[in-house]
């Protein structure tokens, strides 16, 4: 054990070194108040950057042909179990299609539903052959629809100027694609006005 000045030289001795920075007066004067707090030089710790992953410029899909489909696949009998799927999921979402149900609640519901798989019609057209194509969607793009037809033909039909019909259960819904020119992502978590203008 220790003596009473052996174990003040030590202290004191060993504030010295724990803070250098201070004068043997300031010591002293913490001693004397019974309370001392050491200094502590913490290392700066250095963030490291978090790399992004970046994915596929537009240019690089269209050259990987990402989004193409094959002539082989091209075949509307291939895509009708996609429209029963898509029928079903439109029910679940509109809780049944009761004959009861209000149009609007059916209206808004499709007007953010993902619409691949839908059979849809071109019912108006400021280009008029465009008129009467029917077929299944296929791919939804921000500006165009992607459609299979009966003949196995794959028609690119713009949303502008277009108006679109699309019949489930006995409800038939009128797309406006001219108002509908957002991808199918954003189209989910947009709100869409009940009233407004509407033309081709």
């Amino acid at each position: 054990p220790q003596g009473s000045e052996e174990a003040k030289a030590f202290v004191n001795a060993f504030l010295k070194r724990s803070m250098p920075k201070m004068k043997d007066e300031a010591i002293q004067d913490i001693l004397t108040r019974k309370a001392v707090v050491l200094e502590h030089y913490s290392k700066k710790k250095t963030k490291q950057k978090r790399k992004k992953t970046k994915g596929f410029t537009a240019k690089q899909r269209r050259e990987m042909r990402l989004f193409e489909i094959e002539p082989d696949q091209q075949r509307y009998a291939i895509f009708l179990p996609l429209h029963e799927l898509w029928k079903q999921y439109i029910r679940d979402l509109c809780h049944g299609l009761k004959p009861d149900a209000q149009p609007h609640m059916v209206q808004g519901k499709l007007l953010k539903a993902d619409l691949h798989g839908a059979i849809v019609t071109v019912t108006k057209s400021k280009c008029p052959s465009y008129v009467g194509i029917t077929g299944i969607i296929l791919q939804e793009f921000k500006h165009v629809f992607k459609i299979i037809t009966k003949e196995d033909k794959l028609k690119v039909v713009p949303k502008l100027n277009n108006v679109f019909s699309l019949e489930i259960d006995g409800f038939t819904s009128y797309i406006y694609g001219s108002k509908f020119q957002l991808r199918a992502s954003e189209r989910s978590a947009k709100k869409f006005k009940l009233k407004g203008t509407i033309d081709l």
